[in-house]
């Protein structure tokens, strides 16, 4: 990515020429690994503009690789002053001493001072009231960092997560003074920008944790107001409505989240868990069925739901959710037989399910490993196509291995098995025994 602006950077440098030109030269043979190059060509740059930051920097760390610490903080010394009332630039030599420094008396109380007069010229400013409180801290002086935390101006999403977490570290978790003020920054902040997404959603969960679950209700209802293209904290309060019983708000919620962004895996999740708790078992699936196929998942799981769908007669949905899982894992057996059983039931599909059969049958090692549903519905593929003898053993075989609890499917095989033989006026009476048993199944 870096490589990409450097034509344009190259571009600048040809026009402006001079010690722009040099520092383009020098990124460039960074890029390429040439360490002797660009650093000569940056020691270039740096002379025609010995006050450019970012050429500061690159020659105070060289120095200082070098082992010339003097000749490193001698650069910095030499910006600060030439541009004494840039605030900016103390801060970038007070991090460089913090750097450098370390074990230094003299350079980390150069560093504070730095931090100090910037924190004269912009009060309250969080870059450097978050180094002194650092600074403060490193020396263990946990009442200045406290002093100067209540001095900072909480204007930004930065200040505001700064100033709540470093007030959790500060006073302990049961200091009701230190909570009252974590509330009071996170309201002051939301009333000023409910559109902060960050703020809202740390807020949020304070207010959730701390057992105020309308009030962080509350607060995600005017972040979203304030910025409707913030769907994932809208699904938050649908999920935070269900959590609080407001169930109708929360599923209106979360399908106008749908509406706008249909592949929102968490909102179809927590559609599916709630339709499926309430006993709305189409709804349900047809989340899950969603879910599933942004997400993906196991065969198993694809299974179940296909299960669950055919068993209700969703043949269709069924079939749409299986070809997802078929396309996922192409290698499963099982899969596929309930694909084709699901193409065979579908009337929209039923006249191509026969080559699914084909190929469900070729992907088994063992043919003793087809499903008995998958026997029962390839047999009345083949006596589609007049295959009567192959149905028939089908059909037999899927009798002996429907297990007991499957009596409706067990009745069909012996209905279609029976059918067979009465066409064919052969084993009558064995073909009423089975019609008789068929009926006592069903009953």
């Amino acid at each position: 990515m870096r490589k990409a602006w450097l034509p344009y950077l190259l571009s600048l440098a040809g026009t402006y020429g001079g010690g722009l030109l040099d520092f383009s030269y020098g990124v460039l043979e960074r890029e390429r690994a040439d360490a002797e190059a660009s650093a000569a060509f940056f020691v270039k740059a740096y002379e025609a503009d010995p006050l450019a930051i970012p050429l500061v920097r690159i020659i105070a760390e060289s120095r200082m690789e070098e082992g010339d610490r003097a000749a490193a903080l001698d650069t910095y010394e030499r910006v600060m002053a030439a541009r004494p009332n840039e605030p900016f630039i103390a801060i970038e030599y007070g991090d460089f001493l913090g750097e450098v420094g370390k074990g230094d008396t003299l350079a980390q109380r150069k560093r504070e001072e730095l931090y100090g007069k910037v924190h004269e010229t912009m009060p309250g400013a969080y870059m450097a009231l978050e180094r002194l409180i650092r600074v403060a801290r490193e020396r263990g002086d946990d009442d200045r960092a406290k002093e100067l935390l209540e001095m900072m101006a909480t204007d930004s999403e930065q200040a505001v997560n700064y100033y709540i977490a470093t007030t959790k570290s500060l006073y302990d978790s049961h200091d009701e003074e230190a909570a009252g003020r974590i509330d009071a920054c996170f309201s002051k902040a939301l009333e000023t920008h409910p559109e902060w997404s960050g703020i809202a959603r740390a807020a949020s969960d304070h207010f959730r944790h701390t057992d105020r679950l309308g009030k962080a209700i509350s607060i995600l209802r005017k972040h979203v107001e304030a910025r409707p293209s913030s769907l994932d904290l809208k699904i938050r309060l649908g999920i935070l409505l269900f959590s609080d019983k407001q169930d109708e708000e929360a599923v209106k919620v979360l399908c106008e989240v749908l509406e706008v962004h249909p592949k929102k895996a968490l909102a179809h999740e927590s559609l599916a868990k709630h339709f499926r708790q309430k006993g709305q078992l189409t709804e349900a699936r047809s989340h899950a069925a969603e879910l599933l196929g942004i997400r993906s998942g196991t065969a198993e799981e694809f299974l179940k739901l296909a299960d669950e769908m055919t068993a209700d007669g969703e043949f269709r949905t069924a079939r749409i959710l299986l070809e997802k899982a078929v396309f996922r894992h192409d290698d499963d057996a099982k899969l596929m037989m309930k694909l084709a059983i699901a193409t065979s039931r579908d009337p929209e599909t039923k006249d191509s399910a026969a080559r699914l059969f084909r190929e469900a049958e070729a992907m088994l090692a063992n043919p003793a490993d087809m499903d008995p549903a998958f026997l029962l519905e390839s047999a009345k593929e083949l006596l589609a196509q007049g295959q009567v003898k192959a149905a028939e053993e089908r059909l037999r075989n899927a009798i002996r291995t429907f297990p007991k609890e499957s009596k409706k499917e067990t009745a069909a095989a012996m209905r279609a098995l029976a059918d067979i033989w009465i066409s064919e006026n052969r084993n009558l009476d064995a073909a009423r025994a089975l019609i008789s048993r068929a009926e006592a199944m069903e009953q």
